[in-house]
């Protein structure tokens, strides 16, 4: 008896110790960047124009998943930024767009709205929650494991990519309202008011003073992996004639929402850095007893992005100015922390398409893909068959609602239904496939597109009927671009480690966005988020 106290005292003390030790070699901030829109080619093609301590010392010091890529349709904003936080996609954690079409209320609405909450900093656009996320995220888990001992801080230009990422659980989210605040807020799920360092960052008037003409960093003629600045494929800012530098934003303001012009231009970018510095000092992330996780997500290359496409010399402009922005907030972890005690990936949340004009001009296929013209097609053919032009209730990012009451008092057969109107979609011009729900729910697709449909199909909130476009088809005839398909142009996206538990390499392999937050849990060791799959990524 006595033998056998003893060696179960040993056995605590030993399990304890090894505890510790692994604990101790926690880094004591996680940070996690998404640039939003980012191609995973932008690493390529601007790689010469790059300085050395921004994207090139993540790749080169870091570990760089070359074929990282999404793995479901579609490929949106807040679907992306869920994604990677949660290790599992729209199927499961329930974020299946930006906004979508809700059929118990029979209105859209939008991903991260919620009226039980009030603005905080501002008078309008706070009224936000994580509440239709379905699954933890691993920030959830970081708080669940270490309480109060850890901080989680989200920020970011767009509201749902500060709070989505963030989790349920985080001690805050700050987004930017431009119009005329100019300024950081909040909701009161995460506070009664802003935090004085945040009112403090607000009343320095840094995101007014960067509001000014926007012309190139560098010369413009060096700006060789771009097309013509003057071409007819590119969005005007409203007050402009061409869609060329340079852009007076401050003459622009009034007709381009004021302040919101920021976000539309790379210094968004610095002001998200800017900001992201006066977060980790108001916040004392890295200063706590355990792990803090700063969640941050460039935005203004995506609405620059949509404006100009990724063949602008904009674009080429604005990852110049990012990759100093990137080396900068390198350099104040490094100072503010310390080498080596700070861990880091850099993702985006989605691509983007080349425009189709464009292609088109290069003899390549594309085009586009009129709505209006669709939904009367259907409606002439529903009528046609079926007797009445009412039995499509909705269609919102690919998607076909149909009305389930018109259909029962026609006493007509839904499975039926459905079938006939699939083989009529795939007709329409521009659609290359189309998939009823219950093909989603009864069919298991392991590979290629309809993999990617199945993985962000989620039985409770999404249609009827989905499609999918052909390659390099956008909604209507449009200047600049958009994303949202499961083609590459779409899903490749840049995937860069570095710092603490990340040794220096690359790999090939092809890779999911949502190995990222697996990942992260097994560096931390903490529990994996409630749906995440299981695959780590290896380095080599």
């Amino acid at each position: 008896m006595k033998r056998f106290f003893i060696v179960i005292i040993v056995l605590f003390i030993t399990n304890t110790s090894f505890s510790q030790s692994i604990y101790k070699e926690n880094p004591k901030l996680v940070v996690g960047i998404v640039v939003d829109q980012m191609r995973y080619d932008y690493l390529i093609r601007f790689y010469d124009k790059y300085g050395e301590g921004g994207f090139k010392r993540l790749m080169n010091d870091g570990f760089n998943c070359k074929n990282t890529h999404f793995n479901y349709i579609p490929t949106y904003t807040a679907v992306g930024h869920t994604s990677i936080y949660t290790g599992t996609t729209p199927s499961l954690h329930g974020i299946i767009g930006n906004d979508w079409y809700d059929k118990v209320l029979k209105k859209r609405i939008y991903c991260v709205d919620d009226a039980n909450y009030t603005t905080v900093g501002a008078k309008k656009g706070g009224k936000k929650s994580p509440y239709r996320l379905q699954t933890t995220t691993i920030t959830d888990q970081l708080k669940l494991r270490f309480k109060k001992d850890s901080k989680v801080i989200g920020i970011s230009i767009k509201d749902r990519a500060a709070i989505l990422p963030a989790g349920h659980s985080a001690d805050a989210a700050f987004w930017f309202r431009g119009k005329k605040d100019a300024k950081f807020i909040s909701s009161s799920y995460y506070m009664k008011e802003l935090p004085q360092w945040v009112n403090d960052f607000n009343q320095s008037n840094i995101a007014k003073n960067l509001l000014q003409v926007w012309n190139p960093l560098n010369d413009i003629a060096t700006y060789t992996e771009s097309i013509s600045d003057n071409n007819n494929f590119e969005q005007c800012f409203k007050g402009e004639i061409t869609p060329t530098f340079p852009h007076n934003l401050p003459k622009l303001m009034k007709k381009n929402g004021n302040y919101d012009l920021l976000k539309a231009s790379p210094f968004g970018n610095t002001l998200l850095e800017r900001f992201a510095e006066a977060t980790i000092k108001g916040e004392k992330l890295g200063e706590n007893k355990q792990i803090d996780f700063l969640v941050m997500s460039f935005s203004s290359t995506d609405y620059v992005g949509h404006q100009y496409a990724p063949d602008s010399k904009e674009i080429e402009d604005t990852y110049i100015r990012l990759d100093k922005d990137l080396e900068r907030f390198l350099n104040f972890l490094d100072k503010q922390l310390g080498e080596g005690n700070y861990s880091l990936f850099l993702t985006a949340d989605h691509a983007a398409a080349l425009n189709p004009s464009y292609l088109k001009s290069l003899k390549i296929n594309a085009g586009y893909f009129n709505k209006k013209e669709f939904l009367s097609y259907l409606n002439d053919y529903t009528k046609t068959t079926f007797g009445s032009d009412e039995l499509i209730e909705y269609f919102y990012n690919n998607q076909i609602y149909l009305d389930k009451e018109v259909i029962q008092s026609l006493k007509l057969n839904y499975s039926e239904v459905i079938e006939k109107i699939k083989d009529k979609v795939i007709l329409f011009e521009g659609i290359y496939k189309a998939v009823t729900a219950n093909t989603m729910q009864n069919t298991n697709f392991t590979s290629g597109i309809l993999a990617a449909l199945q993985n962000g199909y989620n039985q409770k909130y999404s249609g009827d009927i989905l499609i999918v476009f052909k390659p390099a088809y956008l909604y209507k005839k449009m200047k600049g671009t958009t994303h949202g398909t499961a083609y590459n142009y779409d899903t490749h996206v840049p995937l860069l480690f570095f710092g603490k538990g990340f040794s220096k390499g690359k790999t090939n392999k092809y890779i999911t966005i949502t190995q990222i937050a697996p990942t992260i849990a097994n560096l931390l060791n903490i529990e994996f988020p409630s749906a995440s799959n299981h695959y780590i990524i290896k380095q080599q």
